[in-house]
């Protein structure tokens, strides 16, 4: 399928890919709002003078420091001087799903357990590319999975440490950190040693204008037909601007009646809310009234400011992804049209 939309925020990643690196990006958003899309379709569009470092860390379990370290990394059997290794690599792909390291370099940097050691291969291969005149980028995609790994301290404030060197001082790499974990981006943004070396890049569900194109663009390209006035704001009405949710309507309609995909998208929001609340009821009956309390400050509002909501129920919402919190605009709201939707039917 092909991309659509985003063209702000792709002119506003293009932008700061022609200028020297000197932040720290962030890009945050509800889920399923289309982050590691958005962040794909900018690689597809960058010339061969970038050099990405792509690392997702959604597709790996990471419970240790190792287990980190074997993901950062591509392990080659090659017996390579590691510069050459990088340098081949790159001649063929622009895009790296990790840092290449020989098998045998790779063995000495786990075995020696030091960031340090691993942040120092880094910025070799790193200053080597800049030589070559290539622009290296560095992606981590759900970087919140590593919040609470220690080595020495807490892994990711070293990680941020290295990541400061790498744009603020050294100016020699783009650092892109992705996340849907609105927790971990509060605790990023209130996190002393980002202030003046971190920027924040929203990428939210569309609005409402946006969202019905889109329908028009999935309906032509999926069903091979327009969708009437009426079905749109429909579908609107019940998953708002979410992407993944709009794509899943329009897919479904190949084979099944609109009303009931919707009923049944909404069936399943309510569940999943009613078990939470029940949960939680079971164990603890005042926090359970405080949640109910707190949830219905959604029965006439999509978006709050983030303090209408108390600190540990609110953060408890966020977490169950109920709730989105946005730390920088400093609001709250459902994380989606149908977690909306579920609240003010159930309520």
């Amino acid at each position: 399928m092909k991309f659509f939309n985003r063209e702000k925020e792709i002119k506003k990643i293009l932008s700061i890919l022609g200028e020297e690196p000197d932040d720290i990006y962030f890009i945050y958003g509800p889920i399923n709002s289309g982050k590691t899309a958005l962040i794909n379709e900018v690689i597809n569009k960058l010339d061969e003078k970038y050099v990405v470092f792509y690392i997702n860390l959604r597709r790996y379990f990471i419970s240790k420091y190792e287990d980190f370290i074997e993901v950062l990394f591509e392990e080659y059997e090659e017996d390579k001087d590691p510069i050459e290794l990088v340098k081949s690599l790159v001649k063929d792909s622009s895009v790296l799903f990790g840092i290449p390291v020989p098998k045998n370099v790779l063995e000495v940097l786990l075995t020696k357990k030091e960031e340090r050691n691993v942040f120092r291969y880094i910025t070799n291969i790193l200053l080597e590319l800049k030589k070559e005149g290539k622009k290296p980028i560095i992606i981590l995609d759900e970087l919140q999975k590593i919040g609470d790994l220690k080595i020495n301290g807490f892994l990711i404030y070293e990680l941020f440490n290295y990541f400061i060197s790498l744009t603020k001082e050294l100016h020699l790499s783009y650092v892109f950190c992705l996340s849907s974990d609105s927790l971990f981006i509060e605790k990023v943004y209130s996190e002393a040693m980002l202030n003046g070396r971190a920027k924040y890049l929203l990428v939210d569900d569309f609005d409402k204008e946006t969202a019905l194109k889109f329908m028009d663009f999935l309906a032509k390209e999926i069903l091979g037909k327009e969708l009437s006035t009426e079905e749109k704001e429909l579908i609107y009405s019940y998953v708002g601007g979410k992407p993944k949710d709009i794509v899943y309507v329009i897919k479904s309609l190949k084979t099944d009646d609109l009303e009931e995909i919707l009923d049944y998208l909404l069936s399943d929001a309510k569940q999943k809310l009613k078990y939470f609340l029940e949960d939680v009821k079971e164990e603890n009956e005042t926090l359970y009234k405080e949640i109910l309390d707190a949830l219905k400050v959604f029965k006439n509002s999509y978006e709050v400011e983030d303090i209408t909501i108390n600190k540990k129920v609110r953060e408890l919402l966020v977490k169950k992804n109920i709730l989105f919190l946005d730390p920088i605009k400093g609001t709250l709201k459902p994380q989606s049209f149908l977690v909306w939707r579920a609240i003010r039917v159930m309520l």
